[in-house]
């Protein structure tokens, strides 16, 4: 039995260099083991928005459904922070590229 070994260029958080990162300063992805990805904002439209635009982008860079485990809504009334706290749950190997690899590996064009 033979073991290929897949290559993923992540950053120091475990993150694929190419995952699109979010596009307010509020917003981030945050850490394992089930990644949250925060978007934060005074308007829950906009930050609804925000994950819907982000969401979009890292579906077309992954080249299929990103897995979204849940999505969590919460409130900080924390003076001067963002008032609403939206969190994508995302699938950690999603989110570092773990299936472009395996496309490229599959096709031959790993490099």
């Amino acid at each position: 039995m033979s073991e290929e070994t897949i290559r993923l260029e992540l950053d120091d958080s475990g993150l694929s260099v190419d995952l699109p990162k979010p596009p307010n300063p509020n917003d981030q992805v945050q850490g394992v083991p089930y990644r949250p990805v925060e978007f934060r904002d005074d308007d829950l439209p906009t930050a609804l928005e925000r994950s819907a635009q982000w969401l979009r982008e890292a579906q077309n860079w992954l080249g299929e459904p990103l897995d979204v485990i849940a999505v969590h809504l919460d409130y900080d009334d924390r003076e001067g922070a963002p008032y609403y706290d939206l969190k994508l749950l995302c699938n950690e190997e999603d989110l570092a590229g773990a299936p472009i690899a395996l496309r490229k590996l599959q096709s031959g064009t790993a490099g």
